[in-house]
């Protein structure tokens, strides 16, 4: 049994007003594992951005036009910083869009280099990298690029130039597959059985702050620590997690920083650790709160 708590006020919630889980065979269980896949290169539907943003005057680089010049260039990660932590173009420089001072900080970063800037983000579904070189034209910064094909497809052709947590990544195999991370992805139902089946289980909400707003999912069972590098406390509780032989249960917003999450696991030795599929957004859905 578990309560959900917003604000201060708190609703019994259990699995009679939950409606039943759903299996990662849905479609929205297929688009999650397309995005981590590695995408395959050349057909038009293969980049389904690219149109919309053409008329935008947003131009896009082939990975192998990218990998053959890639000093003429500088690349921009324009992911969250735990993101570029974790996997990155060796060389490239981050500025998430999120951040606050993203037109000042790729402005002076064009104007040091005096190359064009080639932003970039996790794939082709992925606008961010899109929104970023929208943004820095905005900002007078014209030639903005985008390698839409995204990190994984860099990674799976170029490892000698990725940096996976830090150490050239050199073999594609240290890649977490969408099978690696569908092992550990419970939908709704099964994650919270699997919860009230175990003992003593460590339940983490890596959400921010304003994801949380307020809200948890867990009334005092829960840990709320949002991804950031160099987390201590995080540490701290994975090394207990191993030490106790309890299992661990993560939550995010959307499902997709779980997938992050998940290298800095394997790194730690973690091997009894589940995510619940789609993240809080699905709960939210599920009692109407959406």
């Amino acid at each position: 049994m578990f309560r959900v708590t917003r604000s201060g006020e708190t609703k019994r919630w259990s699995r009679e007003n939950r409606r039943p889980g759903r299996r990662f065979g849905s479609l929205t269980g297929l688009l999650l594992a397309a995005s981590l896949a590695w995408p395959a290169m050349g057909a038009a539907d293969d980049f389904p951005l690219r149109d919309k943003y053409a008329q935008a005057g947003v131009e896009a680089i082939e990975t192998e036009e990218l990998a053959a010049a890639l000093d003429e260039y500088t690349v921009v990660d324009a992911r969250s910083l735990y993101e570029y932590e974790t996997l990155r173009i060796q060389g490239a420089h981050s500025v998430p869009l999120a951040s606050g001072d993203f037109s000042d900080a790729v402005t002076s970063l064009a104007e040091e280099t005096g190359k064009p800037l080639v932003f970039y983000c996790n794939g082709v579904t992925c606008a961010v990298s899109y929104k970023a070189a929208l943004k820095a034209k905005g900002a007078g910064v014209v030639d903005s690029l985008v390698y839409d094909a995204g990190i994984f497809a860099w990674a799976q052709a170029n490892p000698d130039r990725a940096e996976l947590l830090g150490e050239t990544l050199g073999d594609p195999a240290k890649l977490i597959s969408s099978a690696q991370f569908q092992r550990h992805l419970l939908a709704e139902d099964p994650f919270f059985n699997r919860i009230d089946r175990s003992v003593d289980p460590i339940i983490v909400d890596i959400r921010n702050r304003d994801q949380r707003a307020g809200i948890s999912l867990f009334q005092m069972q829960d840990r709320h620590i949002p991804l950031t590098t160099d987390n201590g406390e995080l540490d701290a509780l994975v090394r207990k997690a191993r030490v106790e032989e309890r299992p661990m249960f993560f939550v995010d917003a959307t499902g997709k920083q779980v997938r992050w999450l998940q290298y800095y696991l394997e790194d730690k030795g973690v091997r009894e650790y589940w995510f619940l599929e789609n993240g809080v957004s699905s709960v939210y859905e599920t009692m109407g709160l959406q």
